[in-house]
């Protein structure tokens, strides 16, 4: 029985470095996140929105009915067993840039890896903008649930029959972690220098 403690005692100590070293480098990743201007996050937006209209079959005719497109591009997550995600982003409405906002959450559970995603969440009805809006730090499956659309090979969706007021979409994403939710993500409004 004695034989099996040490054993034990250095896989714990193996677990705990390890999540240690991933929350460091995303620790590292988010204050050179943190560290950007309004016109860095506009570029990058737009960059994303780029994205989003030629890797999304469809995509361009679905922003242009949304009343409000929160654009996050680059978001970072890792994790193992404790893990965390941060990006920065733009809300725009009519074209124009209605406030900046951050994403943030942790998680602690079965999870390994690190990511780049980026997501683009439209807001479909104007209540469910406003409701975004009115929010102090607007958090996913609690202050909004998000019809998230799932696309893999170059598939058309038929967005003509979604009626859902808020959906979100997770692509380009790049890295080993397998996961693309949202839940728990929670988005609050920042003044970038």
């Amino acid at each position: 029985m004695s034989r099996h403690l040490p054993t034990a005692g250095r896989t714990r100590r193996g677990v705990c470095w390890l999540s240690l070293l991933a929350l460091g480098l995303l620790a590292a990743a988010a204050p050179s996140a943190a560290a950007k201007s309004a016109s860095e996050i506009q570029a990058a937006v737009k960059a994303c929105l780029e994205r989003f209209a030629k890797q999304v079959s469809g995509g361009r005719e679905l922003t242009a009915q949304a009343k409000g497109i929160l654009v996050m591009p680059g978001v970072i997550k890792a994790g193992f067993i404790l893990g965390g995600e941060y990006g920065e982003g733009a809300l725009r409405v009519g074209g124009k840039t209605a406030g900046y906002y951050r994403l943030a959450s942790g998680s602690i559970g079965l999870q390994i890896g690190g990511q780049a995603k980026d997501i683009v969440i439209l807001f479909m009805t104007e209540e469910a903008l406003r409701g975004f809006q009115a929010s102090e730090g607007w958090e996913v499956g609690i202050d909004g649930n998000v019809a998230l659309v799932n696309l893999g090979g170059g598939e058309r969706v038929d967005f003509t029959r979604m009626k859902e007021p808020i959906i979100g979409f997770v692509f380009d994403v790049k890295g080993l972690m397998a996961d693309i939710s949202l839940k728990g993500a929670k988005f609050s409004r920042f003044h970038p220098k």
